[in-house]
């Protein structure tokens, strides 16, 4: 298995907190995560100081100790340790000892298999390690089908989590030397769920000729064979008698697709004694029976022969039925004691379907799809199964179902429902392009049938051009001859607010804001006189068009909470892309910021990638505010690399114009104009035609700091054409400024000043700060030193209160050289800080350990820990606990930013 296979911030995870502050962890996880990998590399990495690093090798009767013994052999160490409970001690006097010239990293790989007396001093050095502050790391491994030993049980666990699906895909592209179509692809990582044994083996079942795409793939991909020699001997012990149990737990699960199952009703149908002691695979809580791993309880599944599998279905179904509970879930057991068709039972389930949970809903429609003898029929349901799979964030999951859907000729209203299906999936998570012919496809196979799903396909072909940057197919599928004709008859309320969206983009493209003002103002008002999630978003997209960032900001939190409320996953990343972009709009960075660090997530979670590229673009620009070099530089690149594959235009741009401006504010305005001349300039390298424009200012600064001023005229001007449409609040100031750079200097001063007044009309502090720094510079050049000093502490002040702080510390030397005194007043200790290390510091002195901080600002844990080091230089702190007492003495005396 090659490094790559490895999730990378796993492998990072504790070498970068050992640097930080020592740690003990048993590191567990899913048969074949790649524990001994994770073990090797930490191993490697660590340049600290020196690493012991032993395997326990299996055997059941050695000796006491002999585990212990096997560890101080490795590591050169002849230490007498007896029987009597002292090895533990012993055992720490030999770690601290080792540590005291340099950090020591302990690996100890398969630790469960080590004899009980060895385990023990092993689990008791480790808890001393951890109290006393000893600079020795200690990581255990064990596996995670079974619980953690009695007497490691108290240390923390570190579980390795599952590839996501961007690292196995690249696994998969390393394994095979690219040499692999792009759906089998997909399907292999779908396949293997992120379990890199797994992923490996799937990859090594198929021929060259099956990766390639030229020949079928076998069913299913992930048989029994290949889940059982992945699994190993984890069922290794497990009674005949206890089989049956776990095979009914395994039928339990798959059924529902929960990751649990009613302990009772499992019991019952599998004639298990409640009394009995469960087997150590399984887990019991809150009345709910699990597999401790999710991937041996589809070894169990798979494995078992088919007359058994619908043997342990029958019986679930039976008792289902004794106790009254005939519903969906009893014909879902039923169904699968049956082979071939079996229309009156698809029926049934379809019917049973529409009053199910949403979870059940999906399982139920695929599966009475699966029975189902007509084709027409048959695709209907599968593509109502993809629908329930997309709106619970399962994309992948939601494209095999509409494969399925089409893989018979069926009537063009079937068809067409499932390609505008596929197109949603698509524009979420897929070249846009590609989402734009299959909207398009759809609305020419609705018309007829269905007038409102093609008014719906016809926006989307929009919605997939627009964020691909690409005007006239934007306007293509915006012409009224085509499906949103206001001939068509019998228009419903939605169709009426898709019509009148369509009209208001049509009109913004075409420069007629005057006439997009109308129909974008109904789509605002109609969305948000109703609590439906998709309107809303409508709704929200249509203020910001108009450049209404309150009514903006407004439709995407009504649109948040409602998608939350009905359990719409796949909506809840949209929502938040509204609402960073209407705090971005409106100045509020900081704000944009979180809303986008939730909306990561989200996106990530749902299998969002072209949303969660917009998120990383929004991170971007906040952190190119608020200074932050090495996290712009990280947003940036996811962005431009989901971007770059999708044709994500939009995204593309707001990126680049992110990378620039942290040019700009690190005194960098040659970078920042060679980065965005290109984006602003017209020609074919322009930007997003929605987005290049407010790039524009930045690219005006730039030129001018690095002497070019020549180069910005024409730009300028275009941007007076956009500041003159009314659609961004922001832009008439920003124009005075940008006039205000490139006058000559008996008619820059008013501009200045009438730039600043124009600021008075917007919310947000960063542009005005930038027009005061811009003017206090101009004025100091010209010896009016008590006015610059004055501009430049207004603008000191604005970029502290955002948060920008590259852009304060610009002001501040500018201050300093108008004759201002040097060390300004601060906030305490922590105004020392920038406002992520902030963020950090007090996530750290909350407890969070530095994988829960990364997760929750959506960056890498090497990024948290390079943070953490500069907070404690910073700070002149040496520890988390001398932090912790620093963060919490601000937090008392009211002492903080």
């Amino acid at each position: 298995m090659t490094g790559q296979t490895i999730p990378r911030q796993a492998i990072h995870r504790l070498p970068d907190g050992l640097r930080t502050d020592g740690g003990v962890h048993v590191v567990t996880g899913e048969p074949g995560c790649g524990r001994t990998r994770f073990l090797e590399y930490a191993a490697g990495s660590f340049r600290a100081g020196p690493v012991w690093h032993v395997r326990a090798q299996p055997g059941r009767s050695a000796p006491p100790l002999s585990g212990l013994h096997t560890l101080l052999r490795a590591a050169g160490r002849t230490v007498r340790v007896a029987g009597d409970g002292t090895a533990g001690e012993a055992l720490f006097d030999v770690l601290r000892a080792a540590a005291g010239a340099s950090p020591l990293l302990v690996c100890v790989d398969d630790a469960h298999l080590w004899d009980p007396a060895s385990r023990a001093a092993l689990g008791h050095a480790a808890a001393r390690v951890r109290a006393t502050g000893v600079r020795a790391g200690l990581l255990l491994t064990v596996p995670g089908h079974r619980p953690v030993d009695r007497e490691l049980a108290a240390l923390p666990v570190l579980r390795l989590g599952p590839l996501a699906p961007g690292d196995a895909a690249r696994v998969v592209d390393d394994v095979t030397g690219g040499a692999v179509d792009p759906g089998v692809r997909e399907e292999l990582v779908t396949a293997a769920e992120g379990n890199p044994a797994l992923l490996l083996a799937l990859v090594h079942r198929l021929s060259p000729a099956q990766l390639a795409g030229r020949r079928a793939l076998p069913r299913p991909l992930a048989d029994g064979e290949v889940l059982t020699g992945v699994v190993g001997g984890c069922l290794t012990g497990v009674p005949p008698d206890r089989a049956g149990l776990l095979l009914t737990t395994a039928a339990a699960v798959r059924a529902t697709g929960e990751p649990d199952a009613d302990a009772d009703l499992v019991r019952r149908a599998a004639g298990a004694d409640a009394a009995r002691p469960l087997p150590e695979v399984l887990v019991l809580a809150e009345g709910r029976l699990r597999f401790r791993s999710a991937l041996l309880g589809r070894a169990v599944y798979a494995g078992a022969p088919p007359e058994r599998r619908r043997a342990a279905h029958h019986a679930l179904a039976a008792c289902l039925a004794d106790t009254g509970a005939d519903g969906v879930l009893a014909l879902l057991h039923r169904s699968r004691t049956v082979t071939g068709p079996a229309p009156a039972l698809a029926a049934e389930l379809a019917a049973a379907a529409a009053s199910a949970p949403p979870g059940l809903r999906r399982g139920a429609l695929t599966r009475a799809a699966e029975l189902t003898a007509d084709g027409a029929e048959r695709a209907h349901r599968y593509t109502a199964a993809a629908a329930q799979a997309l709106l619970a964030g399962h994309s992948s999951e939601a494209l095999r179902l509409l494969d399925a859907a089409r893989s018979r000729p069926v009537p063009a209203s079937v068809r067409g429902g499932a390609e505008l299906l596929r197109g949603a999936v698509l524009l979420a998570d897929g070249p846009v392009d590609d989402a734009r012919e299959s909207f398009l496809l759809a609305a020419g196979l609705l018309t007829r049938a269905d007038h409102e799903a093609a008014d719906t396909a016809t926006l989307g072909a929009a919605d997939a051009a627009w964020a691909a940057g690409d005007p006239a197919s934007c306007l293509h599928a915006l012409t009224p001859t085509r499906a949103l004709s206001s001939g068509a008859p019998a228009a419903g309320p939605h169709s009426v607010l898709l019509r009148d969206h369509r009209d208001g983009m049509r009109a913004v493209l075409l420069g007629r804001f005057d006439r997009a003002a109308g129909p974008l103002r109904r789509v605002v008002e109609r969305g948000l006189s109703g609590d439906e999630p998709e309107p809303l978003l409508r709704s929200a997209s249509a203020a910001l068009m108009l450049g209404d960032t309150t009514a903006a900001r407004r439709a995407g939190a009504r649109a948040l909470a409602t998608a939350r409320t009905l359990g719409c996953a796949a909506l809840e990343p949209r929502a938040l892309e509204y609402l960073a972009y209407a705090e971005l709009r409106a100045g509020r960075h900081q704000l944009a910021r979180t809303h986008a660090e939730e909306g990561l997530r989200t996106a990530s979670r749902t299998g969002q990638r072209n949303t969660a590229a917009h998120h990383h673009a929004v991170l971007a620009l906040a952190a190119s505010i608020e200074g932050e070099r090495e996290i712009v530089a990280e947003h940036v690149a996811a962005a431009l690399r989901t971007a770059r594959r999708h044709g994500l235009a939009q995204a593309a741009t707001l990126a680049q114009w992110a990378a620039a401006r942290a040019d700009l504010g690190a005194g960098r305005p040659r970078e920042a104009a060679d980065r965005l001349g290109p984006l602003v300039r017209s020609g074919a390298r322009r930007g997003h035609f929605a987005v290049w424009m407010l790039a524009v200012p930045c690219f005006v600064e730039a030129t001018v700091l690095a002497g070019r001023p020549e180069h910005a005229a024409a730009a300028v001007e275009d941007f007076a054409l956009w500041a003159a449409c009314g659609a961004d609040p922001q832009a008439p100031a920003q124009l005075l400024r940008c006039r205000a750079l490139l006058a000559a200097p008996d008619a820059a001063d008013p501009l200045y000043l009438r730039a600043l007044d124009r600021h008075e009309e917007t919310a947000g502090d960063f542009e005005r700060a930038r027009t005061e720094l811009l003017y206090g510079k101009w004025l100091r050049r010209r010896r009016r030193l008590r006015e610059a000093r004055n501009r430049l502490g207004e603008a000191l002040m604005g970029f502290e209160r955002c948060g920008a702080h590259l852009w304060a510390q610009q002001a501040a030397a500018e201050s300093r050289a108008g004759g201002a005194a040097p060390g300004l007043p601060g906030a305490g200790e922590l105004s020392r800080l920038t406002p992520q290390q902030l963020r950090i510091a007090r996530r750290v002195a909350e407890g969070a350990t530095n994988r829960e901080v990364a997760l929750s600002l959506s960056v890498s844990t090497r990024t948290v820990d390079y943070h953490l080091r500069n907070i404690f230089a910073t700070l002149g702190v040496r520890s988390r606990v001398e932090l912790v007492r620093l963060v919490g003495q601000a937090e008392k005396t009211g002492a903080q930013p």
